[in-house]
């Protein structure tokens, strides 16, 4: 799982950093959430998770290490695309921010499965 993550937020990263020089060069910096929500919640967080898999989870496989690792990604994946869509005018925000509460409980379940992985390792050890 560890593998997992860091290639995922590797990605989220690229994207990330992609839009910001995007926003640098063009000296519109209206998708200054999106992209800091591409770095933080896609790249940072994604990142962490694989350092926890490999340093303290033994870099687990079970089916809720595998179900949290798709929960936070579907998360980041709407809501990042929810800030693009809003933050680049293509919807208002009306219309996406009921998409957006659900994407932010999706991440937040899937912070909530971490700690639930947490605590069932140190029971195990």
């Amino acid at each position: 799982m560890d593998r997992k993550f860091v290639l995922t937020g590797l990605g989220y990263a690229i994207v990330g950093l992609a839009l910001g020089i995007f926003m640098a060069a063009s000296k519109d910096h209206g998708h200054l959430v999106t992209h800091a929500h591409i770095m933080l919640v896609g790249f940072v967080v994604s990142f962490i998770y694989g350092l926890c898999h490999k340093l303290w989870l033994n870099n687990t496989t079970s089916k809720l290490a595998v179900a949290q690792y798709y929960i936070h990604q579907a998360g980041t994946f709407f809501l990042v695309t929810g800030l693009f869509l809003y933050y680049g005018k293509f919807v208002d925000a009306e219309t996406i921010d009921p998409a957006l509460a659900v994407a932010s409980i999706i991440v937040f379940i899937g912070v909530v499965l971490m700690k639930v992985l947490f605590i069932k390792s140190t029971k195990n050890t």
